[in-house]
This record gives C-alpha cells, structure tokens and sequence, in this order.
C-alpha cells in the first residue's frame, strides 16, 4: 500500500507530464473537475482538467466532481508510471470512473 505522500506525488507527476505533453486540439475546451479517492488511505484528491492538462492538485473534503475516479493506491501509482492502463482497469472493476459519455471519450484521448 502506497502512502498519501506517494499519491500526492504520484498525481502531481501526472500533471507535469500533461503539461509537457503537446496539447492536443482535442483536448481545447476541455475543462472539468475531477477527484480521485483513494480507497485504502480513505484520501480524496481533487483538482481540474483544463485544456487537457491537471491543475490545483490537492487533498479536497469531498469527492464531488464532474470527474469522479476511485482506485487503490497501488493503482494510482501504477497507472500514473504506465504499468497500468486506465481502460484495461476500468474493465477489470480496479478503477472505477464516474463521468458522462463525453468526458469519458476526452479522457481517453488525454490518458
């Protein structure tokens, strides 16, 4: 089980390589609250998906979100170094996404 520090690190590592990625068209527009609660440490983690990039990442009381993930924190850190895929765990039940149809589609282009 990993610790609140390492996901915290963990999503923070995400955000800096959306923000080096090279911004997708796609992605323009795009701007969303996500949280992510982590289910082991009982943490919820929110902040905002804009333009396709994770910004104001931080401990949040609340998992009320337009983007809703929920997982294990040996998931998170998996699925942020890339052992993971986010599609593979959601149908496997280890990740569990609550979003509408549109922002599920734009998730996926991001990820």
């Amino acid at each position: 089980m990993a610790s609140e520090q390492e996901c915290e690190q963990a999503l923070n590592d995400l955000a800096e390589r959306l923000a080096g990625s090279d911004g997708s068209s796609r992605s323009r527009g795009f701007d969303r609250t996500v949280s992510c609660t982590v289910r082991d440490l009982d943490v919820v983690f929110g902040g905002r998906l804009i333009d396709g990039q994770l910004r104001d990442v931080a401990r949040s009381d609340t998992r009320e979100a337009q983007i809703r993930l929920t997982m294990s924190s040996d998931d998170l850190l998996a699925l942020v170094d890339g052992t993971l895929h986010l599609a593979s765990a959601w149908a496997t039940g280890r990740i569990k996404v609550e979003a509408g149809v549109r922002d599920l589609l734009k998730l996926r282009s991001i990820f």
